[in-house]
């Protein structure tokens, strides 16, 4: 039992799954929105089990396709990050290890989706058809710079209509223009990890947003505009439906300030950590981790991820209110 939980451990932390906190908040909001219009709440959270593990399946078939090149190019191997694939390198698991593990996730996203399907009709099946083609291509498709446009549409309109019409069998504008609002901080945190991968994506020859555009300064501004669609398009949602409560989620502005600022710290030293203050957390497992060359890299990556998840809570309490 003890080997079958450490397991288990093992591979939810490779599967990255300090970001699920993204897909359970983005899945939260639509979620309080359809139950406030008396939503069916099985349908609900069966659509967010399948969203996870798809999820999940993404972020390991992406180190899956990223190893093939780590084992190819010695020049990738030098420059990429110290934590990428390194569960792979350090010989803790093989490529068939995480195959399987793969398709693992993927029977769980299928089985929820024919579930769903059953439950809620025909439309289910469009949907799943989608972010199945989005979670099996995304690897290819960051390689072709539309990794953040896959993720805009599946953790966008894909997952908020999604869930909204498993849960109440139609779609919605409003919907729609909350799941924009919401998917800009998804994107960046997305944005903010390609950047601090600029370097290594670069001598991969990967053709990531940040590495299309060529410099990592030029394209830290990039984040700028990113999180400025979300705050206005949750902005005129609070002027479609006169819900002026929705304003509450511009005090969130000072932490994308912040983080722009310690990316552009980042950009002129990789070594740059900053001191941990109240506003920054929470940072797991802080105290092992900032002892690690890995530290600088992860400290920016949680206030991507924290930001996301601040502005998501305060989206979901306003609409509870």
């Amino acid at each position: 039992m003890k080997f079958v939980c450490e397991k288990i451990i093992f591979w939810l932390e490779n599967s990255r799954v300090f970001s699920l906190p993204m897909t359970f908040m983005s899945w939260l909001v639509v979620f309080v929105y359809a139950l406030k219009h008396h939503g069916n709440v099985i349908n609900g959270l069966i659509a967010l089990v399948g969203i996870s593990v798809a999820h999940l399946a993404t972020n390991l078939l992406d180190d899956y396709l990223d190893y093939k090149i780590l084992c190819k190019d010695e020049k990738f191997l030098n420059s990429a990050q110290k934590c990428k694939c390194e569960y792979i390198r350090n010989g803790k698991a093989s490529l068939n290890d995480l195959l399987c593990v793969i398709i693992f996730y993927c029977s769980i996203a299928l089985i929820t989706g024919v579930f769903l399907f059953f439950k809620a009709g025909f439309p289910v099946l469009w949907l799943a058809i989608v972010g199945g083609i989005i979670t099996l291509l995304y690897s290819k498709l960051s390689l072709i710079g539309l990794s953040e446009a896959a993720v805009g549409i599946a953790f966008g309109p894909l997952l908020f209509e999604g869930v909204y019409y498993v849960m109440m069998k139609n779609f919605s504008t409003n919907v729609l223009i909350i799941s924009i609002a919401v998917v800009m901080f998804t994107i960046g945190l997305l944005y903010t990890h390609t950047l601090l991968d600029f370097d290594g994506d670069m001598t991969a020859h990967k053709n990531t947003l940040c590495c299309c555009i060529g410099n990592k300064n030029s394209a830290l501004k990039v984040l700028w505009f990113i999180y400025f669609i979300g705050y206005f398009m949750i902005g005129t949602l609070a002027i479609k439906t006169w819900n002026y409560q929705l304003f509450w989620t511009y005090i969130t502005m000072p932490l994308a300030v912040k983080l722009y600022g310690y990316m552009k710290a980042y950009n002129n030293d990789k070594n740059d950590l900053p001191p941990a203050r109240w506003y920054n957390y929470p940072l797991d497992n802080w105290k092992i981790l900032k002892k690690q060359p890995v530290a600088p890299f992860y400290f920016r990556l949680f206030q991507a991820r924290n930001l996301m998840i601040y502005f998501c809570l305060i989206l979901t309490i306003v609409m509870l209110s």
